[in-house]
Order: structure tokens, then sequence, then C-alpha cells
């Protein structure tokens, strides 16, 4: 299958899933058409073709391709794969309208920008193993801060008294809070994993150009590390938790991203 069709037949299983998901959110779950279970099947369909267009786009020549857009890539699967995951135990489906898209446009970008910045199969285990231990984390955090989004629109909703179909498809405030903390904590773990794993393979900090990438990472598990222990302390939440939680992905996505897109796209 080429990789455009691949593509294609991604795509188009993710805009299916999304327009079930929106149709179901803001018509009301009760009264939609559509059952839950048709977005999350078309979800998981388009999670099994990106799959085989990952493998198609990684695999160079014998090497492993993790160039910028791949990578984008790879990440947005991770993301619906954990999001997906979850659904079948948690009302979470809904970050759908939101991440589904994401997936979609990095699909776009590693078709329209193909790129090659390869590691060789010999790398060593543990290095493969904080790739993707990290690769979970942020997705989970990722996860966390759309979750922290729709908090923060459903208590706008709230507090001005309009709680219109949206918010009426949404699980109570209390529930989407703790389903908040709960995303945020195993994303911390899990980033408090890879940290360590990455000063073990990292030879040159600076000649690698991952200063900033190794900075900025510590700074975001140390606000995720002081959300959670404000909650547990103090009981933060609300707007505080979601303030919280957003700086902190925005100071992760600056790490990875912003670190990739310097090395890659401006210094070439």
């Amino acid at each position: 299958m080429s990789n455009n069709l691949t593509a294609f037949l991604a795509i188009a299983c993710y805009l299916c899933s999304g327009l079930i998901i929106t149709l179901r959110l803001f018509s009301g779950e009760s009264s939609s058409r559509f059952p839950r279970a048709a977005g999350l099947i078309a979800a998981f369909f388009g999670i099994a073709v990106h799959t085989l267009l990952l493998y198609q786009g990684i695999h160079n020549e014998g090497d492993i391709n993790l160039s910028f857009f791949v990578a984008g890539s790879l990440i947005a699967w991770g993301i619906l794969v954990v999001l997906m995951i979850s659904s079948l135990s948690k009302p979470v489906e809904n970050l759908g309208i939101v991440l589904l898209p994401l997936a979609i446009l990095a699909i776009v970008l590693e078709m329209h920008y193909p790129s090659s910045r390869t590691l060789p199969t010999d790398v060593p285990g543990g290095l493969i193993a904080h790739i993707l231990i990290s690769l979970l984390a942020y997705s989970i955090l990722a996860l966390a801060s759309v979750q922290a989004i729709l908090l923060a629109i459903q208590d706008h909703h709230l507090r001005h008294r309009h709680p219109g179909g949206f918010i009426r498809a949404l699980p109570p405030l209390q529930t989407m809070e703790t389903l908040l903390f709960e995303m945020i904590a195993i994303g911390f773990a899990l980033l408090t994993l890879a940290l360590p794993t990455g000063f073990i393979f990292l030879d040159d900090m600076f000649a690698q150009h991952l200063v900033h990438k190794t900075i900025l990472s510590v700074i975001s598990w140390v606000v995720f590390g002081t959300l959670l222990w404000g909650r547990f302390r103090f009981g933060w939440r609300g707007q505080i938790a979601i303030i919280w939680t957003l700086a902190g992905f925005v100071v992760l996505m600056l790490a990875y991203f912003g670190t990739k897109a310097v090395i890659e796209l401006v210094l070439p």
C-alpha cells in the first residue's frame, strides 16, 4: 500500500470519528443517532492505519527516521492511542474533537514535507526505552492540557449560567477535575523516569544542542510536580490547576518541538 493511500485512509477514519464525536457532543449524547462505539471504532481503525503509515515512514533503508514531522506524527499517534484506550473505561473521548484534527494535520505535514533524520538500528535498548517513555509522558500530558482547556470552558459556562448542549455532554466538573489530576500524575511519573534515562545516554549536552531541551524539560517537571504537591497540600483546583497545567505543557512542548525545530529546520 502506498504512503499516500495509507495517509488518506487514516485521515478518512479520523474525520469520521471526529464527526461522530462532535455530533454526539453538540446534539446531546442521549439524542444522537450515532452510538458512542461508532466514534471509538472509527478512531481505532484510523490508529491502525496510522500505525502502518508510521512504520513506512520511520523505517528508512535500515535506519530509524525520527525527523521533525515524522516525530510529530508519532506523538499525535501516541496521544490518540492513550486517549482511545482510556475511553474504553472513562468518558474522555470528547477530547478527540481537538486531538483528532491535530493528528490529521500531523499526517498532512508528514506527507507534504518528507525529510529524514535517522538513528542507526543498533542504538542501545536503553535509548529506545527513553524515547518510548518520553513519548508516552508527552502524550499523557498533552491529553491533560486539552482536558484543562475543556475544564476551563466548562467552568466558564457554569459560572455564567450558560450550560448549553456542549456543557451538558461533558462529565460533571468534579469528574473532569479528577480525570485531569489522574492524567497529570501518570504523565509526571513517566516524565520522572524519562529525565534520568535521558541523562544516561547524553554524551555532550552542548555539542548535541540539547541544553535547552534538557533545561526546559526539567522546568516542566518542576511545574507539574509543584502542581501535584499544591493539590495534595493545599487542595489546588479550578483556575490554578488549569493555569499550571497549561504552563507546564507549553514548556514541555518547547523543550521537544522547539529544540527539534531549531536543530532540523533552522540549523540544518
